[in-house]
């Protein structure tokens, strides 16, 4: 990966500020390897990636 300049690096916090919602979360220790491990199997390494698609598997499902 290409080292980015200080222009890139606030253009790409500007767009991600406007284009993305941020969630922390918590939780006990040892689960965010177990997470970690699982979304290298299943989301190509993505933890990001991994969560989205929980939660949006999740709302679906409690929507029926």
């Amino acid at each position: 990966m290409a080292i980015k300049s200080d222009a890139q690096k606030r253009a790409v916090a500007k767009y991600n500020a406007a284009n993305y919602d941020r969630l922390e979360i918590r939780v006990e220790k040892g689960t965010k390897a177990i997470i970690k491990a699982h979304a290298e199997k299943t989301d190509g390494g993505s933890v990001n990636a991994f969560l989205n698609r929980a939660i949006k598997e999740t709302i679906e499902r409690d929507d029926k």
